[in-house]
Formats: C-alpha cells, structure tokens, sequence
C-alpha cells in the first residue's frame, strides 16, 4: 500500500463550481478564469448534475461564500 498524500491541495485564482451525479454528495471541482466562463459551465451542467457554486479564490483566500445552484 501507498503512503496517503499529506501536501495540502493548492488552488489556483479564479471562480470554482462544484459537480455532482444528482444524489451524490461529491464531485469535481471545476475552475475558471472569469465570472462569465463560469456561467456558461454551469449553464451546460446544470440539466443532468448538481452545481455548487464555490466562489472566487484569490491570492491564497476565497472571496466569496458557496452556494448551491439547481
């Protein structure tokens, strides 16, 4: 057996979503560079998946709260 990662995940700037199978409490982060980008993923996503919206990550800190989109 592997040794289990201990490096903490670094994000990169910009607007994260969260997707999900409806049903599923996990899923895959989804990153992108501007608000409008961000949009147009959950506009796509949004008939077949559950999306969190994240919030934007800036320099080592998130600006905004999470909630939920259906």
């Amino acid at each position: 057996m592997a040794r289990p990662p201990v490096k903490p995940i670094e994000f990169r700037n910009g607007f994260y979503i969260e997707v999900c199978n409806k049903g599923s409490k996990t899923g895959v982060k989804i990153v992108r560079d501007t608000k409008e980008e961000m949009m147009l993923a959950i506009k796509e996503y949004e008939k077949t998946k559950n999306i969190i919206i994240l919030g934007e990550f800036k320099n080592g800190k998130w600006l905004s709260d999470s909630k939920k989109y259906n």
